[in-house]
């Protein structure tokens, strides 16, 4: 499995790092891609990405809750250090408008010129949305440049699954809220074709039943996938290998 979104430099981590990465490896992981934040949580990241070459992908990007004040500086970071290193993405990028809509037309601007980088880069993008959704679209309508990635922590409809891949080649990222009793998310998984489906914890965030108020890791990840092979009534195994296929072409980790 990949687990797909996961911020395992998170100080959550700090005490049990080691037993941590142990439990994704025997619980099936075999890769995770690490979504940047802002400037503040760098360092922390590209060192969990040295310490576990092949197996832990860094990217870069400015998170749409980390634009304030001082979001030109933040934005000229990821530019300032987009050659350091190969990045598997830009994100986690977008918008949120559910804490705070203060900086509504900067995180516009911000989610613009990260988009645009991303297209120019041939990188795929890691998308944040909550609340915003309309923005969003228009954002990529917008840059209108060819654009791929994964929409992060997907919990829409079938039908926004449907303007999703209408507006580029876009995955959607499933994680632990499949696993809540009534999660509407669970009804547009069952239409959703597995081939355009990622597995994901965002970790530490988001955990999954039967851990869900705890904690997240990616060991977890094996809990999304056996229920998404539930809801489809096909084999934990199948699941397994398409949506391994899935981020592999996604984040092309085996063409670096």
């Amino acid at each position: 499995m990949i687990d797909t979104h996961s911020h395992i430099y998170d100080e959550a981590y700090r005490e049990d790092f080691d037993e941590m990465i142990s439990r994704a490896r025997e619980s099936g992981v075999e890769r995770l891609v690490m979504p940047g934040i802002d400037s503040s949580c760098h360092n922390a990241m590209v060192a969990c990405a040295d310490a576990l070459p092949y197996f832990a992908y860094p990217a870069i990007g400015l998170h749409p809750t980390e634009i304030r004040e001082n979001w030109r500086e933040e934005l000229q970071f990821v530019y300032d250090h987009f050659d350091d290193r190969p990045w598997v993405a830009i994100g986690e990028i977008g918008m949120d408008l559910y804490w705070s809509k203060e900086y509504l037309q900067e995180q516009i601007e911000v989610f613009c010129a990260q988009l645009t980088l991303a297209a120019e880069k041939d990188l795929p993008v890691i998308i944040h949305a909550r609340e915003a959704t309309e923005e969003i679209f228009e954002c990529l309508r917008r840059v209108a440049k060819p654009l791929r990635g994964s929409f992060h922590a997907f919990t829409g409809s079938y039908e926004t699954y449907r303007r999703i891949k209408a507006a580029g080649d876009f995955y959607v990222g499933i994680g632990g809220v499949v696993t809540f009793k009534n999660a509407h998310i669970a009804q547009a998984v069952e239409r959703i074709p597995l081939e355009d489906i990622l597995l994901e914890t965002d970790a530490p965030y988001l955990t999954p039943v039967p851990y869900r108020g705890k904690r997240n890791e990616s060991a977890y990840v094996r809990l999304v996938a056996e229920k998404i092979a539930a809801i489809k009534g096909v084999a934990f195994e199948v699941v397994d290998r398409v949506t391994t296929e899935n981020a592999a072409d996604l984040f092309r980790f085996f063409k670096k």
